[in-house]
């Protein structure tokens, strides 16, 4: 490399005392490096050879930072460059980051999963993102549905419309256009016979092994130079059922010595004689993913693609099948890997064979991550859609709590959900209320709210029968019954023995316990999750006329939706989280 221009070494050196100085003297040369393209595009084209010297600056940073302080490299940029010392406090942006190059009202994202099952939290990203995205330009977003698989991820029947009901609730509208890759085989197959015609692909018969070999050694398989003809007369009969499943593929023709092996020759179609679920046996040969979402997403006049960086090598794929097309590839963005730690383990196929053997009651188990079983406990849409829109579209892998969720959950439902009292495993009390002038005891609906009223327990009678919470029974012990009066529980291990009301005002800092008297409970199950397995907690409900799907909060036991009341009269309520 020549001697660099003066004002590109300042440049660079100003980013190396920068990044030492942010980074208490270790910055790092990977750091520098991508400040210093993301802020001058025009440098990009000469990333390799400023490596060399941007490297030799952050080594001078660091040693200067260690043998003269950090006040030194201060005192330094405020001399040089005093800009760089400026803290650049982003503001924060409400939603997503505007796509590149996009036109108002003429943007087209896509939603494309494999219907194989419901969707999941992860999925939940992928919804989001693009519904929010297309929202923001005024665009479209359709939901593919990619079932051209019948044998790995074979698609379930049931799965489409679960899949359609997910999206809505949670992008907060239905998609624009809807498709069935399954329906549209006929189109793919087209453009298939296209591209042998044109003599962009050609069909291969190699076993998987051979051409493995011929990848990795970056020699054309024998295959590659057929003719024109014999390949059209091989791909008819791949299509009537001649040639037998693993007997041939169709690869696209791109070039062997390219530096990335999974590029040379990428197969692109597939020969699977499997019933598929919607289409039956019609069709003997099927689109791989790849060759499939690349064609439909130009019929469709997708503009933007947001995707997972592992994906990066299928848009290097597409973009080299679209070259030979003469198409224009949609503006590509990526996101990491997003790992919630309590959902590290399950996929769509081992959730379904746990279903089928009994370990979960089905999609909607409260301990699974879909998006079914989320609603069921209660989980409000919006609350997920900001957790992904915070999340943002950052490359980086990272890992994140479910807590993170559950806390804007808890904050977009607090509001709306009135105080219930559940006591588990009631032990019951019977107290002399003889002396105490109350009729009735007066609790808020929700403390925080008093616009939306007040709870009445009516007491009456000189005696009441009262049920306290298993744990909460401590013989011989003071416990305060909240918002009514302390009391002492008698001496004795038996249900329904006498306790002592000591007073009703609030004195000391005697235990505060939820309670429920007998005239305002109902039966009641709770069902929660407790060390990974799904318990039916009985007990008490406080009284009530709320309908199913009502989020609630039940003292000192957090969110509850409730569901239902069974023949017997008990009524069902599945605990949302902590």
């Amino acid at each position: 490399m020549g001697e660099l221009e003066p004002e590109v070494a300042a440049l660079l050196r100003k980013y190396a005392l920068q990044n030492a100085l942010e980074y208490d003297g270790q910055g790092q040369v990977g750091s520098v490096m991508g400040r210093v393209m993301g802020e001058n595009p025009d440098l990009r084209s000469r990333a390799k050879d400023l490596t060399s010297f941007i490297a030799a600056q952050v080594n001078e940073a660091n040693a200067m930072a260690a043998e003269k302080g950090l006040d030194h490299i201060r005192e330094l940029l405020e001399s040089e460059s005093p800009d760089a010392l400026e803290k650049k406090v982003k503001e924060r942006r409400e939603g997503l980051p505007p796509l590149p190059n996009a036109e108002d009202g003429k943007v087209v994202l896509r939603f494309a999963p494999n219907p194989n099952g419901p969707l999941s939290l992860g999925h939940a990203r992928g919804v989001v993102i693009n519904a929010e995205l297309a929202s923001m330009h005024d665009g479209e977003v359709i939901l593919r549905f990619d079932d051209t698989d019948a044998v790995v991820k074979r698609p379930d029947p049931e799965a489409y419309a679960m899949i359609e009901d997910d999206f809505t609730w949670l992008a907060g509208r239905a998609p624009d256009r809807i498709l069935k890759a399954s329906d549209r085989m006929d189109v793919y197959l087209e453009h298939a016979s296209k591209t042998l015609a044109e003599e962009h692909a050609y069909v291969c018969q190699c076993s998987g092994e051979a051409f493995k070999e011929f990848r990795t050694s970056k020699t054309a398989c024998p295959c590659r130079d057929r003719a024109t003809e014999e390949n059209m007369k091989l791909w008819e009969e791949m299509n009537d059922g001649t040639i037998q499943p693993g007997g041939a593929v169709i690869r696209i023709r791109t070039d062997m010595t390219l530096p990335n092996p999974a590029l040379r020759d990428w197969p692109a179609l597939r020969i699977q004689h499997a019933d598929h679920p919607l289409v039956g046996d019609r069709y003997k040969v099927w689109p791989l993913l790849d060759f499939q979402s690349a064609v439909e997403d130009h019929l469709q006049g997708v503009t933007h693609i947001v995707r997972g960086k592992d994906l990066m090598d299928s848009t290097r794929k597409q973009t080299l099948l679209y070259e030979k097309f003469g198409w224009t590839y949609p503006e590509t963005l990526y996101w990491g890997r997003v790992k919630v730690h309590e959902f590290g383990g399950f996929s769509t196929s081992q959730m379904k064979s746990d279903i089928a053997g009994g370990k979960y009651s089905g999609w909607d188990d409260p301990r699974l991550p879909t998006l079914r079983a989320m609603r069921r406990k209660g989980y409000d849409a919006g609350a997920m859609r900001k957790f992904w829109v915070d999340l943002g579209l950052t490359q980086k892998d990272i890992s994140v709590p479910l807590s993170t969720l559950n806390s804007l959950n808890a904050k977009a439902v607090d509001a709306d959900a009135p105080r219930l009292s559940f006591v588990r495993e009631p032990r019951n009390v019977i107290l002399d209320i003889s002396g105490i002038e109350m009729d009735q005891v007066t609790l808020p609906i929700h403390p925080e709210h008093p616009d939306k009223g007040v709870r009445e327990w009516p007491l009456g009678g000189d005696t009441i029968k009262v049920s306290i919470a298993r744990e909460d029974w401590v013989s011989g012990s003071e416990r305060r019954l909240k918002d009514f009066a302390d009391i002492a529980l008698a001496d004795g291990p038996n249900e329904g023995v006498s306790g002592e009301v000591i007073r009703t005002e609030r004195v000391g800092n005697t235990p505060i316990i939820h309670w429920l008297p007998e005239n305002m409970a109902q039966p009641a199950v709770l069902l929660l999750e407790e060390e990974g397995e799904l318990v039916a907690a009985t007990g008490l409900l406080e009284t009530n006329d709320y309908p199913d799907g009502t989020i609630v909060q039940l003292e000192r036991m957090g969110f509850a939706i409730l569901e239902g009341v069974e023949e017997d009269g008990v009524r069902r309520l599945v605990r949302l989280h902590g």
